[in-house]
């Protein structure tokens, strides 16, 4: 007779799909792709009412991006210290309500009421950053490993759906109720996936945690922070979120226009972005399925040259609606990646100890470079009248960003207990 086998980790779908539900429905209803899908939705009834410009009105975006980005480490390090449920949940409730508080901007059109409306706009990005990836990503890690990569791809696919179907919503409230109606009516999505990870979103208990990313005695392991920061892969994956951010979010942001100065009409450039959408959507789960299977190296470098075509071809004359179709799916599918790597690599790198902490320092150069990239393009177009500089520049940029991690090297085989490791707090479902 032969000695039994031992049964592979394919169990972990089915112990965590819960969680992994929760966790798709918080990223969706939460900090990271709500504010950017309605904001320009927003533009031509304030501009009615206030007579503020562009400018004044997408102000708000860049200013919740840039707090969200620098706060991002500190709720990495509550997620540590005090676990991912009630710092997920908590934030998810607050940026709700600061969502909704916005629809109580007053409707004197003097100048103190857009310093109001911006003030709604910094509360959002204090108390929101915690219902981000930044948080949800720590639990789906403490869940998956053999098939972390999936899982994670999965996950992020929240920032899709929210692309799919908040816009709709946001259109649709302005059209029948008012802008300020609208912010309040869309706070209903934060709400509703608050009681669904209220009831099935967790952290494991020891037993149920995959054994390769804790130590003998149960607790995790990783690297501390400052052992992190100290370690040039630390800084090489840095520099890479950095070069990718600066170089995609102009691009995206900008694309409408690229597209109409190449002679895309309107309806067109609106069927080119549905399908960059469809690329980020896609880009999550192939990249997620490619790690579980591949290096990083091999699957980031060409994954992330990718929009390095989408630049070089928006840089002609005119630009059909097959070539203007590529470009969009090709640069959606890279963003899709990016967001990937930054979670998997963290947990791979660095273990699981400090993810939060550590993840939130490489969320810093995505989110600070993603609010700066399209003001920097906006620069480029008004002081020469064309993008072509800024994206021959960024051919550069997305190439050299997927080569940067191919410095990596080969994951850790294993990490120590870290000094203020500790068995993870546990915050069961009521």
């Amino acid at each position: 007779m032969t000695a039994p086998t031992a049964k592979p980790p394919s169990g972990e779908f089915s112990k965590g799909w819960k969680v992994l539900l929760a966790g798709v429905l918080g990223v969706m209803c939460g900090a990271s792709p709500i504010p950017y899908n309605i904001i320009g939705f927003t533009a031509e009834p304030l501009s009615a009412e206030f007579g503020w410009s562009q400018t004044q009105i997408l102000l708000p975006i860049t200013l919740f991006g840039v707090i969200a980005s620098v706060l991002a480490p500190v709720f990495g390090w509550m997620a540590d210290r005090f676990g991912v449920r009630p710092v997920a949940l908590w934030s998810l409730f607050a940026f709700g309500l600061a969502f909704a508080a916005i629809s109580l901007t007053p409707t004197a059109s003097e100048a103190q009421t857009l310093y109001i409306y911006y003030g709604f706009w910094v509360v959002v990005g204090l108390v929101g950053i915690g219902s981000t990836p930044v948080t949800w990503s720590r639990a789906i890690n403490l869940w998956f490993f053999e098939h972390r990569g999936l899982a994670l791809g999965i996950l992020l696919m929240g920032t899709s759906l929210a692309a799919m179907v908040v816009p709709q919503v946001a259109v649709w409230a302005i059209a029948t109720y008012g802008w300020r109606a609208m912010f309040a009516i869309v706070a209903l999505f934060p709400a509703a996936a608050l009681v669904v990870a209220f009831l099935l979103f967790r952290e494991p208990r020891s037993e149920e945690r995959p054994k390769a990313i804790e130590s003998e005695t149960g607790k995790l392991t990783g690297v501390t922070l400052g052992k992190a920061l100290a370690d040039y892969r630390f800084w090489v994956i840095w520099l890479s979120i950095a070069l990718i951010a600066t170089a995609f979010g102009g691009a995206f942001i900008n694309m409408p226009t690229m597209l109409g100065l190449r002679g895309v009409d309107a309806s067109t450039a609106a069927s080119v972005m549905g399908i960059l959408g469809i690329g980020i959507f896609t880009g999550r789960l192939i990249t997620g399925a490619l790690l579980d299977r591949f290096w990083q190296g091999f699957v980031a470098f060409p994954l992330l040259c990718l929009p390095a075509i989408s630049a070089w071809l928006l840089l002609g004359d005119s630009l059909p609606f097959a070539a203007a179709a590529l470009a969009g799916f090709l640069l959606g599918f890279a963003a899709g990646a990016e967001s990937d790597l930054i979670a998997y690599l963290t947990g791979r790198y660095f273990g699981m100890a400090n993810y939060g902490k550590i993840y939130g320092m490489l969320y810093m150069p995505f989110g600070l470079f993603s609010a700066a990239s399209p003001v920097v393009y906006a620069q480029v177009y008004d002081r020469t009248g064309s993008y072509n500089p800024i994206l021959e520049l960024a051919i550069f940029m997305f190439i050299a960003g997927g080569a940067l991690l191919l410095l990596l090297g080969r994951y850790p085989d294993s990490f120590p207990e870290a000094e203020d490791a500790s068995p993870t707090p546990q915050m069961e479902p009521a």
